[in-house]
């Protein structure tokens, strides 16, 4: 099973942020603060170290921990071109990955995914399954599946989720899907903060 030293996270902000007109989400403002730094709150007593991936406003995320950049930031090719570049850059064995709209995240969600992992040893990727959802971009990843991963982005695919057939990978039950409710857009934001 791994081990919580054996762990770097990863928290995804490098998307365009969309559907919050086009601002940098994880920079967001949620109950006082960017949505980015709830993540990294919930996640780094999880791992041994945290990063984040992002493709603009670098000195912003790296007041808040170190940031690994998508090899061309201006693309916005996608979450999978994030966690293959941490899966490329990280020194540990694995790499949780969570993306920065996910405030509520679990404090054992990489606990219980590292678990499953380990009543599977042939395993090397798990993700979350909260209420019988899919949750892709909630993951823990064996670095070693990088070379894996590029094949498939060479091959044309773009999802995380089209991915995990080709890596194995484990779905992990959750019972609380409220924990794993994405702040996509403004009116999310605006739904949850009391504020």
């Amino acid at each position: 099973m791994p081990t919580r030293d054996q762990i770097t996270g990863l928290v995804l902000a490098g998307g365009r942020g969309l559907r919050m007109g086009g601002i940098d989400k994880g920079l967001a403002t949620w109950r006082g603060e960017p949505l980015v730094s709830h993540v990294l709150r919930r996640l780094r007593p999880q791992v041994v170290q945290v990063a984040i991936s992002a493709n603009r406003n670098f000195e912003a995320y790296r007041a808040l921990a170190p940031v690994i950049a998508d090899p061309d930031p201006t693309a916005f090719a996608g979450p999978l071109t994030g966690v293959l570049a941490a899966l490329r850059a990280v020194q540990t064995d694995w790499l949780a990955v969570v993306p920065c709209d996910l405030p509520m995240l679990p404090a054992d969600t990489v606990t219980r995914l590292a678990a499953a992992l380990g009543a599977h040893a042939d395993t090397r990727a798990a993700y979350a399954a909260p209420a019988g959802q899919t949750h892709s971009l909630v993951c823990l990843l064996h670095r070693s599946l990088a070379t894996v991963l590029e094949r498939f982005v060479a091959d044309g695919g773009q999802r995380v989720r089209a991915a995990y057939p080709a890596l194995g990978a484990l779905a992990v039950p959750f019972a609380d899907a409220q924990a794993f409710i994405n702040l996509n857009a403004t009116a999310d934001l605006q739904a949850t903060d009391p504020r």
